[in-house]
């Protein structure tokens, strides 16, 4: 019993070590973003207000109600469609290092480094009607669908599924190279095929850490501002976008409503956050 007490406590040992060490990184982490969030929630209650006295009310909240309920489900569709793509992208140039192909890898360690803003500025160069894809192809401008600033936003989703992709590759790799090597060697060696070894063995154990860049992927993409607004439409505007314009404006007064959009984005960036960690506390790798 004495044993079985010991051995019970090591691991609750271990996890408040581990918590200790985190704390010195997480501490200022925790302060600042708090201080931003909970000054932004009270300005879009209105409790801190820039011109008259403190009341507590939600008409940020409702002032824009239309657009803001449309410039969520357009954030929310930009994110979901982008970081698919990017998953699947980075999860197959992942993959190829398994093959003995790392060219993918290569060109993925140069693509991470670049810019958003410099990304955003090549792509619209690239997919414009006047572009350098257009040239290429002979195509004047009536030929050339409306890839920037389209109905679709396809630029938009193209250079964050571009960009994005480079960095959950490298975190796949990372676990490809850390954890599956061994393992997959050593089903290889008990007769499982190529097909057997990466349903059984790879997939599994880089689900945790596909699953995890993803929802980093999506989150950076629901708070990204400069790409939406350098390649995307001036109507409908995702939330960064719409939070920006109320904030710049001149009129003081939609302040508590770029606030309140800043809420909104933060709240869905928490809500992937949760999904997120609830899929990884399932899979078969975390328990």
């Amino acid at each position: 019993m004495k044993a079985d007490g010991a051995q019970a406590r090591a691991p609750r040992r271990s996890s408040w070590r581990s918590t200790v060490w985190v704390l010195p990184a997480l501490i200022p982490v925790v302060a600042v973003v708090g201080a931003g969030v909970g000054t932004a929630l009270l300005q879009s209650l209105g409790l801190m207000p820039l011109v008259g006295n403190p009341e507590l009310t939600t008409q940020a909240y409702t002032a824009h109600s239309e657009d803001l309920l449309t410039s969520a489900l357009l954030t929310l569709a930009i994110a979901i469609v982008s970081t698919a793509l990017a998953a699947a992208v980075g999860l197959s140039a992942a993959l190829s290092v398994l093959s003995g192909r790392r060219t993918a890898m290569f060109a993925a360690s140069l693509t991470v480094p670049v810019p958003h803003l410099i990304g955003a500025a090549t792509m619209g160069l690239l997919l414009a009607d006047s572009g350098l894809l257009p040239r290429l192809l002979g195509l004047d401008e009536g030929g050339w669908p409306a890839l920037v600033g389209g109905r679709w936003w396809i630029a938009v989703i193209a250079e964050y599924a571009w960009k994005e992709s480079a960095f959950i590759a490298l975190v796949v790799a990372g676990t490809l190279a850390t954890r599956v090597a061994g393992y997959d060697e050593t089903a290889a060696t008990l007769g499982a095929g190529r097909r057997a070894r990466l349903r059984l063995v790879t997939l599994p154990l880089v689900l945790p850490a596909l699953i995890a860049s993803s929802a980093i992927t999506f989150a950076y993409t629901v708070g990204s501002y400069e790409v939406a607004r350098i390649l995307g439409r001036a109507y409908p505007e995702p939330l960064p976008v719409m939070a920006v314009r109320l904030f710049t404006s001149i009129d003081l007064a939609a302040r508590p409503e770029a606030a309140a959009v800043a809420i909104v984005t933060t709240g869905l960036a928490l809500a992937t956050a949760a999904v997120a960690l609830t899929m990884l506390r399932r899979s078969a790798v975390w328990q």
